[in-house]
């Protein structure tokens, strides 16, 4: 979510050219407020689902959520690969190197002819995911990036997805489908699929984080990072084409140590962003908050009771996650 478009990002000529920060002095950073399409890749390939009955899968121990990093003592790059080191193995056992949660295991597991032919152990799996996101901030001084205020989680097991690579892309808004009551609502974009605005170097439950290269983040005036309190604030948001625009919120309350990150509880009371949206939507994650003329934070989530409010995260625990 950027105002003017993702495409029309800051000269890289400034990067490095900006003055150095005296000690004490509170970090500056862009609000940014507009999709982007994001492309993320895993290390190895997710298990999403197992079907129903006897596979070789569930006969050898696998589970929904395990990530299968190598296969037969090679590294599995794909879903692609990983089915070519199947059918390379035939009939023949092999050993599965997969992560579950912080363990490696090997498990021996026995390819079965599937009536295709194809030697298979029974799962879907998946390499990738790609989706619309919101970009939080824009750091002048280091070319870095955080967007989304949390991770990028499988869709079948709701496990973050373990990173290899990824980029985003410049994104528009296309269409809103509303919120409301027990159905959330989503923006929904184009993507740009022809050129990459920069990188992804990390996937984390606090935040993607990458660094723009060449040309394509808005250059708009950085604020300097805050901490939010109880009261009026504004969100940056992208909700109706390359279009950011700042949408009144109150900051109902605050806590800090929330587990999940869920430090903020905002209610949306501006009438034009719920006219437009119903309040937090799908896509919206990332937008940045700010109060008092500085950046505090960035919505994550919506309540699925309430469309109008939704959690946010502290800026400071998106900018400790980014180390």
């Amino acid at each position: 979510m950027l105002s003017g478009g993702l495409a029309l990002l800051l000269a890289a000529a400034l990067v490095g050219s900006l003055p150095a920060m005296a000690a004490g002095e509170a970090r500056m950073l862009v609000p940014v407020g507009h999709t982007i399409g994001i492309k993320l890749f895993a290390r190895g390939v997710v298990v999403a689902k197992l079907p129903e009955g006897q596979t070789p899968a569930r006969a050898c121990g696998l589970k929904a959520g395990d990530v299968i990093l190598a296969c037969g003592g090679q590294a599995v790059n794909s879903t692609e690969h990983f089915q070519t080191l199947l059918q390379q193995n035939g009939p023949n056992g092999t050993e599965l190197e997969i992560q579950r949660s912080q363990r490696r295991l090997d498990l021996p597991v026995e390819p079965a002819k599937n009536d295709q032919g194809v030697y298979c152990i029974g799962a879907w799996v998946r390499d990738s995911m790609a989706g619309i996101g919101t970009m939080t901030y824009y750091d002048p001084a280091t070319g870095e990036f955080g967007a989304l205020g949390h991770g990028i989680t499988d869709v079948d097991t709701a496990l973050l997805m373990p990173f290899s690579n990824g980029s985003i892309l410049p994104s528009t808004v296309k269409a809103v489908k509303k919120g409301a009551v027990g159905s959330a609502g989503e923006l929904r974009g184009d993507f740009d699929l022809s050129r990459d605005l920069g990188p992804l170097h990390a996937n984390t439950d606090r935040g993607i984080f990458g660094t723009i290269t060449g040309s394509s983040v808005p250059l708009e005036k950085a604020l300097p990072v805050g901490t939010p309190g109880v009261g009026s604030a504004e969100i940056l948001a992208n909700v109706d084409g390359d279009h950011v625009a700042a949408y009144r919120v109150e900051i109902l309350q605050v806590d800090p140590k929330d587990p999940l990150g869920h430090n903020l509880l905002v209610s949306v009371t501006d009438s034009k962003l719920i006219a437009k949206t119903g309040g937090i939507v799908q896509g919206m994650s990332g937008s940045p908050i700010i109060q008092d003329k500085k950046l505090v934070g960035a919505v994550t989530h919506v309540l699925l009771n309430d469309p109008t409010k939704g959690y946010g995260i502290f800026i400071e625990n998106m900018l400790n996650a980014a180390k």
